[in-house]
């Protein structure tokens, strides 16, 4: 080829070849010639070096017909074609679109040929690992180059713009690296201005808005210059300038259209925004640049669309992505949202949102989830923008909303919320009622006048809350948040303010508290407890606490106790199978706290013996047993009443273990004189007896608790004996009535006994003038007590005025019968005679 062109023909005509399929006679062959055939392949890039415009083009077309592979029309006697992805595999493995990529630098001044170059590259582009090899040639750089080369049909900024998407699909962090330096970014900025300006086509905005994508992607990247080129400023002003109406020279001439394609250029401009935000540098040309007025103007009730406008589920999705954007740009720029009034439009936009307004969201976009047929889509994400900036603590924006009234407006959009969430309970209501929770938390602290006014109102709209059913905690849709928010909202507006912490009183608000304790959910711990500390202080609330009741009437000391004890055992704090300190030097010591070796520090950084304060509940429930006393705590048992004693000498046993730390640290730096190292081993001693005193009143507790069920198991023993005692007795009863049964002499005997008894057994005075009735029925042959059998008879006459004489006639006529009833109500035993 280099000395005669006659070559080139035959050339070509022998690369054409190549781009037909393989034949193999075995199904082995494919995998046996793979390291021929891959490097046969090789060979067509290494033809590229060829100076002859005809060659390179046909090993272009060679590349491209590997994708588009027919089977040919006459198979070979005893041969088959390879599969379809045979020879792209054979590329991927000979390297060829690395090959490609460096041959660009050949064709960098003949059009044709590079276009032909970058079809091939686009196809090859499609794999994995041919991107990774394209990269290695730095296939992005080169490619962005060429971005703003002059070709008037179009192709050179499609072919290009396509393989730098699919190298960013397949190695996009490596892209951006290459395509950060400033080279890039101004041919990106070129070719995307050239576009905007002057591409009116269909096709031509669909590239002008897939390189926007690209240049969004280097605005993520700290490294690339992109305020350095002005590419972020003129973004910015691209976003802005249909709001603002501020003629600016960057867009001068320019006139967006309500097409698709500029309907997605819009949304991608605000993602821009939205990157920026996070970069420093950006700060300042998003103030300078009004976007603050711009995000704003959609801030207001929506509009019907006119004829040339947006349509209503297009301005819907704009707006929403609008308050979405401002969210993040609204806490970097807080005196342009101070001074724009920000916090009066979204006010006015909330009570919008609640209103009755005739308006029904299209809920068809990503930010508008769950807005459908509702105004719920823009309740959210405005109520996100008032978080951002109630985030920050700025008192100029907490007094600006609430000299507007923000508090009662925020708790009637959470009591409209709440009656929402009843009826159909999901994920955005959830975060619309947390969000308003942080809200009035952020707004309320610290402020007594403000905690009054949400107590008004408030009061009665937490109290739900905290009663939540403890199953909707693992739903997944947010109720955990939910009631997180909720207690510190508590802890906020309510705790502080006796008027607020009566009324929560009223509504045995510590009750529920403590049921909430008493589920022993570990991540509720440290909440609730502190805000039972912090609610002592009200004298009121002891009396509640120690009332509360639990299951199995546990008490409210006893859940406290058990608490520790789980916290302890948490921490691997070492104690005996009966809970004894094990540790005198060392007894509240967590095991991670003894691994800790001794580091010196300076006087303002907490040790670790001050840092493990925080890291636990043990000084939250010390603090709240102490508000409530150690005497006369209901319902403990001995095990309690051990524990209580390692609870109650918390504080000294903390001070020794900051007085061991201190003494640790000196000796690591120096040797104390005489009387401070004297007084430090004191100050030792001191809380090892402290620790010895405790155990010895632990074991006086257990010894006590043993002595006291050794003499409960004998009453219980003693009372197990009488029963038995009385079974013997009643056994023995039922052996005699038995042998009176079966044997007639003993039954004499046992009447004569019982005879002797009962005249033993009567008065021996003697009745005057009165009549003496029998007791005795006659005949009778039984020891046993007889039936229900009376007789009743009348008083002689010369008796008359005794005892049951009968003055008044009238009374009972025919008193002087005898009367004889008989009522037999109870069967006869069987040693009975019949009674008649």
């Amino acid at each position: 080829m280099n000395e005669q062109e006659a070559f080139t023909e035959p050339l070509c005509e022998l690369i054409k070849l190549c781009g037909l399929p393989f034949q193999k006679k075995k199904l082995s062959d494919e995998i046996s010639y793979s390291v021929a055939v891959s490097k046969s392949i090789a060979q067509l890039g290494y033809l590229m070096r060829v100076p002859s415009s005809q060659v390179r083009i046909q090993i272009c077309k060679c590349v491209v017909s590997f994708y588009n592979m027919e089977l040919p029309r006459k198979l070979l006697s005893g041969y088959q074609p390879t599969s379809a992805n045979y020879k792209i595999q054979m590329a991927e493995l000979g390297g060829l679109a690395e090959t490609l990529v460096l041959s660009l630098a050949l064709v960098e001044n003949q059009l044709t040929e590079k276009l032909w170059v970058l079809k091939a590259l686009q196809h090859l582009s499609s794999s994995g690992i041919n991107c990774r090899l394209m990269m290695k040639a730095q296939a992005a750089s080169r490619l962005c180059l060429y971005l703003n080369g002059v070709d008037p049909s179009g192709q050179l900024v499609f072919r290009s713009s396509e393989i730098l998407w699919n190298l960013l699909e397949n190695t996009s962090k490596e892209v951006v690296n290459q395509l950060s330096s400033l080279e890039c970014v101004y041919a990106l900025k070129e070719v995307f201005v050239d576009l905007l300006m002057h591409g009116f086509r269909h096709y031509d905005r669909q590239l002008r808005n897939d390189l926007l994508v690209i240049a969004m992607l280097l605005a993520q990247n700290p490294a690339a210059p992109m305020i350095e080129s002005g590419f972020t400023k003129l973004l910015i002003v691209l976003a802005t300038f249909t709001e603002v109406k501020i003629p600016n020279p960057l867009v001068k001439g320019l006139k967006l259209t309500y097409s698709y394609e500029d309907f997605e250029l819009k949304k991608l401009l605000f993602n821009v925004i939205g990157f920026l935000s996070k970069d420093p540098r950006a700060v300042q040309l998003l103030s300078e640049n009004d976007v603050m007025p711009a995000l704003l103007y959609y801030v207001k009730p929506n509009q019907k669309p006119g004829f040339h406008d947006w349509s209503a589920a297009q301005y819907e999705e704009l707006q929403l992505h609008a308050i979405a954007i401002l969210a993040s740009v609204a806490p970097l720029l807080i005196d342009k949202y101070l001074s724009c009034q920000a916090n009066t439009l979204l006010l006015v936009f909330l009570e919008w949102c609640i209103g009755q307004d005739p308006f029904f969201g299209q809920g068809n976009s990503f930010h508008g989830r769950g807005g459908r047929g509702n105004k719920l889509a823009q309740m959210r994400y405005s109520l996100r923008v008032l978080r951002s900036v109630v985030s920050l603590h700025d008192d100029a924006v907490n007094l600006n909303l609430c000299d507007q009234g923000a508090i009662s407006q925020l708790l009637d959009i959470l009591k409209y919320a709440a009656n929402k969430s009843k009826e159909k309970e999901d994920a955005i209501l959830l975060e619309i009622q947390a969000n308003i929770l942080f809200l009035l938390s952020v707004l309320c602290e610290n402020d007594l006048h403000r905690k009054e006014l949400f107590s008004y109102e408030g009061v009665d709209i937490l109290i739900p809350f905290i009663q939540m059913d403890p199953k909707k905690l693992y739903s997944g849709l947010g109720h955990n948040c939910l009631l997180f928010c909720a207690l510190d909202c508590l802890w906020s507006c309510v705790v502080g303010c006796y008027i607020a912490e009566d009324c929560f009183l009223e509504k045995q608000g510590i009750f529920l508290l403590l049921d909430l304790l008493a589920l022993k959910q570990k991540n509720l711990y440290s909440t609730i407890l502190g805000i039972l500390v912090e609610f002592c202080d009200n004298p009121k609330t002891t009396s509640h606490i120690s009332t509360w009741r639990g299951e199995k009437d546990q008490t409210a000391a006893n859940l406290l106790i058990q608490l520790w004890r789980q916290e302890e055992l948490e921490l691997g704090v070492k104690r005996d199978r009966y809970g004894r300190i094990v540790d005198m030097k060392r007894p509240i010591a967590s095991s991670l706290q003894k691994q800790q070796e001794v580091v010196p520090m300076p006087a303002s950084c907490p040790s670790f013996a001050i840092m493990e304060i925080s890291e636990n509940i043990r000084a939250k429930i010390y603090s709240l047993l102490c508000k409530l006393g150690f005497e006369n705590l209901p319902g403990l048992s001995a095990k309690d009443f051990v524990t209580l004693a390692i609870i109650e000498h918390y504080i000294d046993f903390k001070v020794g273990e900051v007085w061991r730390e201190l003494c640790a640290e000196l000796k690591e730096e120096f040797r104390p004189v005489t009387p401070d190292e004297e007084a430090l081993k004191f100050i030792s001693k001191v809380s090892e007896d402290t620790g010895r005193m405790v155990a010895t009143l632990q074991t006086e507790v257990l010894e006590s608790q043993h002595h006291k069920e050794i003499q409960e198991e004998e009453k219980m023993y003693t009372k197990i004996q009488a029963i038995h005692k009385q079974r013997e007795i009643v056994n023995k009863s039922w052996e005699n009535f038995l042998t009176r049964t079966s044997n007639y002499e003993a039954l004499k005997k046992a009447k004569r006994l019982q005879e002797k008894s009962v005249e033993a057994s009567r008065s021996k005075l003697k009745t005057q003038n009165g009549a003496v009735h029998s007791t005795d029925i006659k005949g009778l042959s039984t020891t046993i007590g007889s039936g229900r059998l009376v007789t009743v008879q009348s008083t002689p006459p010369q008796l008359v005025g005794g005892p049951l004489a009968v003055t008044d006639p009238s009374v009972c006529e025919g008193a002087l019968k005898k009367i004889k009833r008989v009522k037999m109500l109870d069967s006869v035993k069987k040693d009975s005679v019949p009674v008649e």
